[in-house]
Formats: structure tokens, C-alpha cells, sequence
């Protein structure tokens, strides 16, 4: 469907009302995979990371990975979920040349975690989002198409990689989200984003989506204003950013709003996400439930995990993230914007511990959005793995608070820090960046900047206090910004009023 024809957002809302279902992978980041002692490891050569067991091969039989059954017990009891008092694995079948047992080893009627929920805040709104279920299952391969399209049609061949079959997946489904409206795009990428965060506050999973350690599938259909039942829906797989699960919505409700509205009627299916343009295009027909013949996994035992055990779990969890915010919010005195940015930029737990350290949360806030958050920029990082600390930025802003450096200074103790010169004062030291604090050095740059631009001295023995910027920006240059301006201001106006 061409975008010329598509009706605007505003347009789709006036006669349709949107439903959503997320579905979001999380990869886990135990050390081997679900059923079998094979390391999970990214980035290792193709086809390096197997065995007979996750390779599918004939009498190798799968054991449970217990720290995959407690990481799936702690999202189930973050999420407000029920955990079952037994559960059980199934066989999903299909085809597909990365599943190297033409079958998926999942849960599907027996989770080990349903029928729980997730406040969302939504730009200052909550929104409860029900969750259906989490249950457990194994990832497939990667296939990789090699061609001019990046797709099975069009590639010339295609290579497998197995080192991804059967690392631990815990999948999360939210029930039928209704009644949004035109905040359907927004809710949907702030459920994923706040997910996202209590992964990781979990501790279980990196959920870096660009490494696919969490993916989101993103359901959407349509219903005619005021109809009962939920209209036909597609699923726009893999979706690998906050921002394209926000596009992606807002798409689909324009591509399915077209259809019906021109008479015709939605194709049940799985579609791609486009970053480049923006849109989505059709994978293969989407199957029902009963079109994967699910039956019980035959080679392993069901999981039956004790009420001990979980509620032994249940104390390990963290702090809300949602929660947190709102309180470090109120401890640090941010306004919504400055919190927003803070968490926008992935800096709130850097900030927490350059606070913790003792530096004043404006402070820490000041030099990981502004100058670190540049730099990490400019090198294409996540500013966690820029190379700095929060106890090397807390050892910066101390010598600022000292006197020893002013910001200038401090940028220039950045650049030695990432050049891994070593700590804060020995980059100071290496490079002699200390502010000088000699009166008389500093008096004499004072003289000499007087003698060299008589006509602004004039100007501030007449009254006009405000040309002493000039002259401290020479006495700066000349003492190659290691001078401190405010008592180079007092010297220049001792001198002449």
C-alpha cells in the first residue's frame, strides 16, 4: 500500500478505535542456555556456541536451566503476576531453516507466571496495562540473507548461525490494551521503555535491544467507533527501538484504517518493521494457536517451584523503577523535564551514583547530560560504556568545590580520563591544569591586560563595571584559562575604582 493513500492518525481515530497486544522477548543473561551447558556469550563465531542437545540431534536429551526458572520467577512477581504452583514445557511446531528442530521448546496454556499487571506513566498519566501471561522458551538461530533486500525474497543465498538456538527467553504478553485512543503510540513505547527498566533493575537481562536482548512484537488491530468486538489484527515483528514501537503503531493504525475504510479487510499476519521508511510490509500469514499442534514436551520434567522458593525470591526484588523515579525526583528537586531528559538519556543510575559519591545532583546532572552526554555522542556509545565513573565525575566536581579547577579545566580533565592517563588529580598533575593562585602572577596578568586595552580601562574607571568582562577574558587567555575569573574580577576593579 502506497502512503499516499493512507489516512492521517487524526483521521484513522475518527472511525476506528485501536487495540494493542505488545509481545516482548527478553534474553537472559545466564551463563549457558535453557536445556543445555552450551555458553551464551555475544558476538562469538558462527556455529561455535553448540552442542547435540540445542543442535536438535537424535537421543540428546534438554534439562531445565534453574537460574532461568528464578529469573522467570522475579519478572512474573515484578509484574504483579500470579506464579503457578506447577507448569509445564511444549512443543510449538513449525518450520524455519533457524530451528534446528523444525519445533520451538515453549510454554503456552501452563505459564509459570500469569494474569498480572504494569502501571505505565504516560506523560504524567497512568495507564495500567494488563499482562497475560510470562512464560519460558528457548530462542531460535539467526539467518542471515545475503542480497541487495536483507530478505529471503531477493537474497541470493542465505548463511544459519545456531549460537543463539536455545538461549533463555522469557516472553511477556500483555492482554488486549483498549481505550487510548490517540495516546495509543505513546502508550505503547512507554510500556516497553519502564519494562525495559525493570529488566534491568532486575539484573536479569542487559535488554539491549540493538543486540536483540529484548525484542518487541508489536500486535495492533482496528473496531469501527463503538464496536464490541476487537477487529482483525497483525503483528509487526522484532522491533528493535523505543522509537520505531511508536512509529510502528501509528503506521499500522493508518495502513488499517485505509483498508477498511476503502471496504476492503485485514490480512491476518506478520509484518516487517522498515526504519529506514517508516512503514511495515507483509511477512507470511499469521497462524492460530491450534496451527502449531502445541502438546506437552515429552523429555522434560514439569516445573513445580515451591511457595518457599518464590517468596525467598520475592525479597530479592528491587525498588519499582517507576517508583524510584518519582522518588529521586523529589529527593534531587528535578523539574518533569529534567528528569525526563535524565532518563531519556540513559544517565538516572550514573547520576544516582555520582550523588551517592557526594556531588550535588544538579552537578552530576550538569556533566552527564551536557559534557559526557557530547561525547559519548560523538563516539557513537551508550554513555555507560563512554569509559568515565561516576566516581571519577564526583572526583571532578570536588576539585571544582576545591578551587583547583573551574569547568574549562575540567573538560580538559575528561579528555585525559578517556585518553586512560589515570585518575582526576593525576591528569591534573600530568598536565598541569590546576587553577594558579599566585597573586602575584595573577596581579601581573591583571597589569599587563590594564596596559594592553586602555580605552576598557577608561570605561570601568568611569562607572561601567560591566567592561571588566573584557579584561578577564584576557587575563584568561594569557593565563590559559588557569586562572580563577571571579578573584581576577576583583583585582581588575581593585585596581580601578
Amino acid at each position: 500500500m502506497s502512503t499516499d493513500t493512507l489516512l492521517s492518525f487524526e483521521e484513522a481515530l475518527e472511525k476506528f478505535d485501536p487495540a494493542l497486544g505488545l509481545e516482548v522477548h527478553v534474553e537472559l543473561n545466564t551463563a549457558t542456555k535453557m536445556f543445555c551447558g552450551c555458553p551464551t556469550g555475544f558476538g562469538a563465531e558462527p556455529n561455535t556456541q553448540v552442542c547435540p542437545t540445542c543442535l536438535g540431534l537424535p537421543g540428546a536429551m534438554p534439562v531445565v536451566n534453574r537460574v532461568a526458572v528464578e529469573s522467570a520467577i522475579r519478572i512474573g512477581l515484578a509484574l504483579n503476576c500470579s506464579i503457578a504452583d506447577w507448569c509445564r514445557f511444549a512443543r510449538k511446531n513449525y518450520f524455519y531453516p533457524d530451528m534446528p528442530k523444525n519445533f520451538q521448546t515453549s510454554q503456552y496454556d501452563e505459564p509459570i507466571a500469569f494474569d498480572g499487571w504494569m502501571d505505565v506513566d504516560v506523560e504524567g498519566e497512568v495507564v495500567r496495562v494488563g499482562i497475560e501471561r510470562a512464560h519460558m522458551e528457548e530462542d531460535t538461530g539467526k539467518s542471515t540473507h545475503v542480497g541487495t533486500t536483507g530478505r529471503i525474497h531477493g537474497a541470493d543465498y542465505s548463511l544459519v548461525d545456531y549460537n543463539r538456538a536455545g538461549i533463555p527467553l522469557i516472553e511477556i504478553v500483555t492482554k488486549p490494551i483498549t481505550g487510548t485512543g490517540a495516546r495509543a503510540p505513546e502508550v505503547a513505547r512507554a510500556y516497553v521503555q519502564q519494562l525495559r527498566d525493570l529488566i534491568v533493575a532486575l539484573g536479569v537481562s542487559e535488554a539491549r535491544m540493538d543486540q536483540g536482548n529484548l525484542r518487541a512484537d508489536v500486535n495492533l488491530s482496528l473496531a469501527p467507533k463503538g464496536a464490541d468486538a476487537l477487529g482483525t489484527r497483525t503483528e509487526t515483528k522484532n522491533v528493535n527501538s523505543f522509537r520505531s514501537v511508536e512509529r510502528a503503531v501509528r503506521f499500522e493504525v493508518q495502513r488499517h484504517a485505509a483498508i477498511l475504510d476503502g471496504g476492503g479487510s485485514v490480512l491476518q499476519e506478520t509484518r516487517h518493521w522498515h526504519e529506514d521508511t517508516g512503514i511495515t510490509t507483509s511477512g507470511r500469514e499469521k497462524s492460530d494457536a491450534e496451527d502449531y499442534r502445541y502438546f506437552p514436551e515429552p523429555d522434560l520434567v514439569p516445573v513445580a517451584p515451591s511457595r518457599e522458593w518464590v517468596e525467598e525470591l520475592r525479597g530479592t526484588l528491587p525498588e519499582n523503577p517507576t517508583a524510584k523515579r518519582t522518588r529521586l525526583q523529589a529527593e534531587w528537586g528535578f523539574s518533569d523535564l529534567e528528569m525526563r531528559d535524565t532518563v531519556g538519556a540513559g544517565a538516572l543510575g550514573l547520576v544516582e551514583e555520582t550523588v551517592a559519591a557526594g556531588v550535588a545532583p544538579q552537578a552530576a546532572r550538569k556533566w552527564w547530560l551536557g559534557e559526557l552526554a557530547r561525547r559519548a555522542n560523538d563516539a557513537g556509545s551508550d554513555l555507560a560504556d563512554l569509559g568515565v565513573t561516576p566516581a571519577q565525575v564526583a572526583e571532578v566536581q570536588d576539585l571544582v568545590d576545591a578551587g583547583t579547577l573551574n569547568d574549562k579545566l575540567a573538560r580538559q580533565v575528561f579528555d585525559g580520563l578517556l585518553a586512560g592517563e589515570g585518575t582526576p588529580q593525576e591528569v591534573v598533575e600530568a598536565r598541569g591544569l590546576a587553577i594558579v593562585s599566585d597573586e602575584g602572577a595573577l596581579s601581573e596578568a591583571v597589569d599587563h591586560a590594564i596596559a594592553g586595552n586602555p580605552d576598557v580601562a577608561d570605561k570601568i574607571r568611569d562607572g561601567k563595571v560591566a567592561a571588566a568582562g573584557a579584561l578577564i577574558g584576557v587575563v584568561m587567555k594569557e593565563m590559559r584559562g588557569q586562572a580563577d575569573a571571579a578573584r581576577v574580577r576583583e583585582l581588575i576593579l581593585e585596581k580601578l575604582t
